[in-house]
């Protein structure tokens, strides 16, 4: 007899706590969007940033405002007490609260603290916790890794019942380096960026907003500034495309990353030395979701020129523009980026990038602006948000059964 018959476990309601960190808008909102249309319920411990319209528009989704502010701008005083209730208000929470999963997106500013104490409260209070690794370990790739980071992400490894990261050879560093259980670990596709408001601007006037011609060819490089994102490389490669005769301009759009502020000076001072000032705008700030699709409907192509990460969040915001990617064959990025969605380069290789530049430009990636709409529709099927809860949501299915869970 066909029709209704279900699975018990699969179908019934599950309650999670989803500990975002207090950031990341686009993951955070596109996972419980997704989650709670796959019958999750969610307690999302959020802050000022995420306190948005379109969280509290989520169904079976309860906001809990326990991060609040976290403007940079307080001072030590301020940032100390906010950060101290902010601690007793989450443990507070997670004693009180009903659901008996927690899923951690993002730990806190003091890294050590939620890797090994945090952690080890969460499981003397009887939770599951599922984690969303991001970075494998993102010290190693800021260049600043030492025995204590090491020790205690091995500490929140081995304490989380199960680790979510975004590629293959993501889950065989966790294994390799960290000695992760093969049964902890799965592999999630990061989800395409849909919370950045769009609108029928075309390419010609986002250009004119940052003061470009409708015809000038236009690369961008959108995102925190920091030494691993390898700006340097693509800046000495504009200026080699200069002197050849190949003009494009640079657009660059972006906060510098804390601590920084050093590095962003040398690439100010490498852009005047090359003489290529007139070829580059700057707009060098945060930038809020409603201010970015100029950006992307500016861009001929956005050029990611990373020395060193395994995953990244810039060419899935490109791809939902449909914008090609030009990127460096670094970490992951390999997997994200085909022939048909952009072109790969070595990395700190401004020769190579240069010459991946001029062809970018003589392909079909730029000419044929059918294209665009392919690179959408592929990065949309490829990280669909339903296939990351699906598979999110087998994992909580599977640690509610070990709890003895139906809900």
């Amino acid at each position: 007899m066909s029709g209704s018959r279900s699975d018990p476990v699969e179908t019934a309601p599950i309650s999670v706590a989803l500990l975002t960190g207090g950031s990341d808008k686009p993951y955070a909102l596109g996972l419980s969007s997704a989650l709670t249309a796959q019958r999750v319920r969610i307690d999302f411990v959020g802050s000022d940033e995420l306190d948005c319209p379109e969280v509290h528009a989520i169904q079976n989704l309860r906001f809990l405002h326990l991060r609040g502010d976290q403007s940079e701008h307080a001072g030590v005083a301020r940032k100390m007490s906010r950060i101290l209730a902010y601690y007793c208000r989450l443990l507070h929470f997670v004693l009180t609260t009903k659901a008996r999963i927690l899923h951690i997106l993002w730990n806190n500013r003091f890294e050590l603290l939620d890797r090994t104490a945090l952690m080890a409260f969460y499981r003397l209070a009887g939770k599951r916790i599922v984690l969303t690794a991001h970075n494998v370990n993102m010290a190693a790739r800021d260049g600043r890794d030492t025995w204590i980071n090491r020790l205690s992400l091995r500490i929140q490894y081995r304490l989380a019942d199960h680790v979510f990261v975004h590629t293959e050879r993501m889950k065989q560093e966790l294994l390799s380096e960290f000695d992760v259980p093969e049964r902890k670990a799965s592999v999630i596709p990061f989800g395409i960026n849909n919370t950045i408001p769009t609108s029928d601007i075309t390419a010609a006037e986002a250009k004119r907003r940052f003061g470009l011609g409708p015809d000038e060819r236009t690369l961008l490089f959108f995102g925190r500034i920091a030494p691993y994102k390898g700006l340097e490389y693509l800046v000495d490669a504009v200026a080699l495309l200069a002197r050849r005769g190949e003009q494009v301009r640079l657009l660059i759009g972006g906060k510098i990353e804390r601590g920084n502020a050093d590095y962003w000076t040398t690439i100010q001072q490498s852009i005047q030395a090359h003489g290529i000032g007139r070829l580059v705008v700057q707009r060098i700030q945060f930038i809020p979701d409603e201010d970015v699709e100029p950006y992307f409907k500016a861009a001929d192509a956005v050029v990611i020129p990373y020395v060193s990460v395994f995953q990244s969040g810039v060419p899935f915001l490109a791809f939902s523009f449909g914008v090609p990617v030009i990127a460096t064959d670094v970490g992951s990025l390999r997997d994200d980026i085909t022939d048909d969605t952009g072109l790969l380069c070595r990395s700190m290789d401004p020769e190579d990038l240069a010459h991946t530049i001029a062809r970018f430009f003589r392909s079909e990636l730029h000419t044929d602006l059918a294209r665009r709409d392919r690179i959408r529709r592929v990065a949309f099927e490829a990280h669909s948000w339903t296939t990351v809860a699906e598979r999110t949501r087998a994992v909580y299915a599977a640690l509610g059964t070990e709890l003895g869970l139906a809900g």
